[in-house]
């Protein structure tokens, strides 16, 4: 395995009995990327979490993480990754925030209590306060300084935000950019776009168990259909417009042309530009919207789009 893949998942495949987790994964995250890992709840994201981490045992196929094979250096590969699983508990711990992140730094070989406190007050994350009496926010908050705190290779994330404030998402994805800027690697998994719309490079798009699309964030944004709505001095007809390339719902109210774009702007405007033009308003297109024309695009058929992107 080359140093600048951190991830390489081929043909993973998890079954529980006849439901699939995950079928024919072939998936690459590059060192010192963030990788959002986007799909419903049910569509194989932790499934895929655990079976990176060993937590499950594939049914087929392979993966290799930093270089090691998850299973025979299980011990060693965790050392060197920060996880956050989707299910956070912490069975058992009735003592404050400050002694559970002591124990998880003394796990780790020891992590400076300065990185500690500076996670929790970038968090507003009270280190006094017993767990057990924390809300799902605060308990969130300790499971992303244990994940962050040693400045790990490799931070794997399962759902980070879940029970977060506006506030704290934002400073959140700070923390992910910071992460990035420091040459780790981010596995985001999620299934709310805006935030991965902020804070990752490419996105992998998980449908029922199998993988349809890995792009670049910015690359599904240009994908997005967006609507257009154009406002001429005077009527035109809606036929001028309706056959152009990537046009598709065209209406017309007299000076008033509203259609949606699938793809490059260019053959509207260049055929707007016969008329006298009064204003043009072009809506950017929604990540959200996008993703799901990709989830539900060809229900059925095999998988749109593995290519890396």
């Amino acid at each position: 395995m080359t140093t600048d893949i951190a991830v390489r998942a081929e043909e993973l495949t998890k079954f529980y009995g006849a439901h699939r987790g995950i079928e024919g994964l072939d998936l690459e995250v590059r060192a010192g990327e963030v990788l959002g890992f986007l799909g419903p709840n049910g569509a194989g994201k932790t499934t895929t979490i655990r079976l990176l981490l060993d937590f499950l045992r594939p049914t087929g196929g392979r993966v290799t993480v930093l270089g090691l094979d998850p299973r025979r250096e299980k011990a060693a590969l965790h050392r060197r990754i920060g996880y956050l699983p989707g299910e956070l508990a912490f069975p058992g711990r009735r003592g404050k925030a400050a002694d559970l992140l002591r124990f998880f730094g003394d796990a780790r070989g020891g992590v400076a209590w300065s990185r500690v406190t500076e996670l929790a007050e970038r968090l507003e994350l009270d280190l006094s306060r017993p767990v057990h009496a924390m809300s799902k926010g605060n308990r969130q908050k300790v499971g992303l300084v244990q994940a962050f705190m040693h400045q790990p290779d490799l931070l794997v994330l399962d759902e980070p935000t879940s029970g977060l404030d506006p506030l704290m998402q934002q400073e959140f994805l700070g923390l992910v950019r910071d992460a990035r800027a420091a040459g780790q690697t981010v596995f985001m998994s999620s299934h709310v776009l805006a935030e991965v719309q902020q804070a990752a490079d490419r996105v992998a798009i998980v449908r029922a168990g199998r993988l349809a699309a890995v792009e670049r964030v910015e690359s599904l944004g240009r994908r997005a259909v967006r609507t257009v709505e154009i406002h001429f001095a005077d009527p035109v007809g809606a036929a001028e417009f309706a056959g152009l390339p990537g046009v598709a719902e065209v209406r017309v109210d007299g000076p008033v042309l509203r259609c949606t774009v699938d793809g490059k702007l260019d053959p509207l405007v260049k055929a707007a530009a016969r008329h006298e033009v009064i204003d043009l308003l072009s809506a950017e297109p929604d990540l959200e919207e996008t993703f799901l024309s990709y989830y539900y695009h060809a229900e059925g058929d095999p998988d749109a789009a593995r290519a890396g992107a």
